[in-house]
């Protein structure tokens, strides 16, 4: 009989384990729906504040540099070759009649 007692008692143990642990289990479940339920619920979005920005500085337009007309420049003159003068001969005078 006193086999039959100890495994009785074993059994109650066990049954009491089992029905204390049954309870967490419970609690935690219970503890868990709470954290999804807050989770699921939308928050309303936060307003950013919006910080202006400073304009872009404006860009002058660069005109173009006026192309320069090239002057064509003449062509140097021909320097005509100078005939050298002719010698003059000198011609003898004819003597004066006598009379």
């Amino acid at each position: 009989m006193s086999a039959e007692i100890n495994s009785d008692s074993s059994r109650e143990n066990i049954l009491a384990v089992i029905k204390e642990i049954q309870v967490e289990l419970n609690k935690l479940k219970t503890i868990k729906r709470d954290i999804v339920k807050k989770s699921t619920k939308k928050k309303p979005a936060k307003r950013r504040t919006v910080t202006k920005r400073k304009p872009a500085r404006k860009t002058v337009k660069r005109k173009t540099a006026k192309r320069r007309t090239v002057t064509k420049r003449k062509p140097a003159r021909k320097t005509v070759k100078r005939k050298t003068a002719k010698r003059r001969t000198v011609t003898k005078r004819k003597p004066a009649r006598r009379r």
